[in-house]
């Protein structure tokens, strides 16, 4: 099967879109196709504001109107704990806001970015996706994360060779409680490290510590400019830890 021949024979579907690679690609395959597409953005603290501007920029690159779905995902406290299963109930929680828009448009088909690269056992959400009937046109369709970048970068998508990004919630240790201050300190500690031109790191949390995971490339470069990371990050957090292992 194709996603000429997915969107034949489903023309019109609610998409859980994140604005990165994957759903990016498939959102402008639909169109292509001429199927008619509701993207939905879930927003919550979980998410950089960064990552809601390249979905508004990626919907606006391709004349589609984006939803945007505020969501209060701090007000479940089951989430709030930050239990090993938590990725499982916040993704349970954003289909549900999904879902909600999926029934305003009368619209029964809901569909998301998972391509074929991604292994059901290693994707904490992939049972809520299931539950909720979500449809994966990608991954049903054996395209991989390699064949999404190419083809996004053929058609002239800025999200062709976007780093993979996981929400802020999973820098933080399972079982310390999640909390909208503790989110923005991660956040703003990455956003100081992306203007110093790093890619692909993570800011996570130790003890109420900052460690700075980076890709073995970048490295090297980190050490170099260590002094310059602790004064870009010292006014969130006390004690800045660099972790010299793979970053992931």
């Amino acid at each position: 099967m194709t996603l000429h021949d997915f969107f034949s024979e489903h023309r019109r579907a609610v998409l859980a879109f994140s604005g990165g690679t994957d759903s990016a690609y498939l959102l402008y395959a639909a169109l292509k196709c001429k199927a008619q597409i509701y993207p939905v953005f879930v927003h919550t603290v979980f998410q950089p504001e960064w990552e809601l501007c390249d979905a508004k920029r990626l919907a606006m690159q391709l004349s589609c109107p984006l939803e945007v779905a505020e969501v209060d995902i701090l007000a479940d406290a089951d989430i709030v704990s930050n239990p090993a299963d938590r990725c499982y109930r916040c993704k349970s929680r954003i289909m549900q806001a999904v879902r909600s828009i999926a029934q305003k448009y009368n619209c029964p088909l809901i569909i998301d970015g998972t391509n074929a690269s991604d292994i059901a056992d290693d994707r904490p959400g992939m049972r809520a996706l299931t539950e909720y009937g979500v449809r994966s046109p990608l991954r049903e369709c054996g395209i991989d994360k390699a064949r999404v970048r190419e083809l996004s970068r053929q058609a002239g998508l800025f999200t062709w060779n976007k780093d993979a990004y996981a929400c802020l919630a999973t820098r933080v240790p399972c079982g310390e409680e999640l909390t909208e201050q503790l989110l923005s300190r991660i956040e703003a500690g990455e956003n100081a490290l992306f203007d110093m031109g790093f890619h692909d790191f993570r800011v996570r949390t130790l003890h109420g510590a900052a460690r700075l995971q980076f890709r073995a490339d970048e490295l090297p470069r980190a050490f170099s400019l260590r002094q310059q990371i602790y004064t870009a990050l010292a006014p969130y957090f006390d004690t800045i830890l660099l972790d010299i292992g793979v970053q992931r």
